[in-house]
């Protein structure tokens, strides 16, 4: 495809950066449309497992994410009330080695800020929320709320779960809620008092699950999000405020251990988990979809955030591969369709590293490399 293509990315989320910076390293000009006015550190923590670390290592920023994150030593499941291991996994350089790449966990708005030094200066426009999409013949006219339009040749909607850009091809859609609530906090490790926790400890009843990591190679800083069951949501706020005294409440008879690690926060947020029925349809002309925007999934794999990432080397591959867009975007979806719906299916059922797990599959992958299979014929 021609390097003087116009991109427009519309979300500085994981997965529009990731897609942004290797096109711009292939010579596109692509620029990203943000509707926040700007990067904070604020959020929660996020895994990044060996497929997302070879992904970043290719963008030239692996480095930077150890040094802001952590080097988790192992990964446990653990019963909720016996402290029973059911699963571990060691994150030691013989696995590191085995899988090509690093276990991490980080703080989200750390990630975001070193995804930002993979892109060029001055190419992300913030404070630019997406009204509309018209097709002008030649071009496709991206309208923003705040009254600036431009003009693209591609569309990339990466712009989450109440994404804009579907809802331009598709028309608005419901959420579907999941029955289920997340509480989460970040809290100094300090706040423990002393009590030693591993990286990163997932602890299992049969109805709700509750994680807590370290999020800096310090060891200083502990984010926890525990998932319980929640009839409705009737709010229609993005979170609501939540309280220690109520994470205890939720928690309550789980094992020693865990009664010691949630004593500690004191600024706890309730969130909604919502999610969409599987569309295999992620493409249309010339605007195509990623991340949560075409395939959203509960957080009870941890993968939403590699999924995109995934989806964004995968998809500026195609761009730079194939010769027309309608070409690049119809391997980009063939070539994602099968592993994204494995991955819904595991979340959707919350049985990742429940017990023994093969998890080959998912960490060996690399989206750098992985064959760019068309629809019908040999891959490239």
């Amino acid at each position: 495809m021609l390097r003087k293509t116009r991109i427009a990315v519309i979300g500085a989320g994981l997965g529009g950066m990731t897609v942004a910076a290797f096109l711009q390293r292939e010579g596109f000009e692509a620029c990203i449309y943000e509707q926040a006015p700007a990067f904070s550190r604020i959020g929660a923590g996020i895994i990044l497992s060996p497929n997302v670390a070879k992904v970043l290592r290719r963008l030239g920023l692996e480095d930077m994410l150890v040094a802001a994150g952590i080097k988790a030593d192992c990964y446990i499941s653990r019963a909720w009330d016996t402290g029973e291991t059911l699963y571990r996994i060691d994150f030691d350089a013989a696995t590191e080695a085995k899988y090509g790449g690093a276990y991490l966990n980080v703080h989200r708005g750390d990630l975001h800020a070193i995804l930002d030094r993979g892109v060029k200066p001055g190419t992300i426009a913030f404070n630019h929320k997406l009204a509309a999409i018209e097709e002008t013949g030649s071009a496709l006219r991206l309208v923003f709320e705040n009254g600036v339009k431009v003009e693209a040749d591609i569309v990339i909607g990466a712009d989450g779960l109440n994404s804009k850009v579907r809802e331009s091809l598709f028309g608005a859609e419901p959420l579907r809620f999941f029955k289920a609530a997340a509480l989460r906090t970040i809290f100094p490790a300090s706040a423990l008092n002393g009590f030693a926790i591993p990286d990163c400890t997932k602890w299992w009843a049969p109805d709700r699950h509750l994680l807590p990591y370290f999020l800096t190679s310090r060891r200083d800083e502990v984010y926890i999000i525990g998932v319980i069951p929640w009839e409705r949501w009737d709010s229609d706020l993005s979170f609501l405020p939540s309280s220690r005294a109520f994470l205890q409440e939720a928690f309550a008879g789980f094992h020693d251990d865990l009664q010691k690690v949630i004593q500690a926060p004191t600024d706890v947020t309730l969130w909604p988990i919502f999610d969409r029925p599987r569309n295999d349809t992620w493409v249309k002309g010339r605007i195509a979809l990623l991340g949560d925007a075409c395939h959203p999934v509960p957080p009870y794999m941890g993968a939403g955030g590699a999924m995109a990432i995934e989806d964004g080397a995968i998809l500026s591959r195609c761009l730079a591969t194939y010769d027309s867009a309608e070409e690049a975007f119809a391997v980009y979806q063939h070539v994602r369709l099968d592993r994204v719906g494995h991955v819904q299916r595991i979340s959707w059922e919350n049985s990742w590293m429940r017990g023994p797990t093969d998890t080959d599959w998912f960490y060996q992958y690399d989206p750098c490399t992985a064959p760019l299979t068309p629809p019908e014929g040999p891959a490239s």
